[in-house]
């Protein structure tokens, strides 16, 4: 017997989806380690992709970004250890226009 955790990524490769799964697993670590490392940024900014070494942020208002970017050091640390990360030089955050997301 086998644990479905450990047939999936065998899955997505087959697929041809072992990016997408790469993806979301990234896009999950990197919201967890904002929610334990950063609670005022949690729930108001995203990864949107990993673009080569660096993380592709989205926050809500600049204050968010700011603090994100004040972060920096730590966060890129975290995720390179944490499962589903990967190691990254930096984080480019942009602040999304128009306001929170609903």
């Amino acid at each position: 017997m086998e644990r479905i955790g450990d047939l999936i990524p065998e899955a997505a490769r087959r697929l041809g989806l072992d990016e997408e799964l790469r993806r979301a697993r990234a896009i999950t670590t990197w919201s967890a380690l904002v929610a334990e490392r950063v609670p005022a940024a949690a729930g108001a900014c995203r990864l949107i992709r990993v673009d080569g070494f660096a993380l592709v942020v989205e926050a809500d208002a600049p204050i968010v970004a700011q603090e994100l970017r004040l972060r920096t050091p730590e966060l890129l640390d975290a995720f390179a250890t944490a499962p589903g990360g990967q190691r990254a030089t930096e984080i480019r955050v942009r602040v999304r226009q128009g306001g929170p997301a609903v």
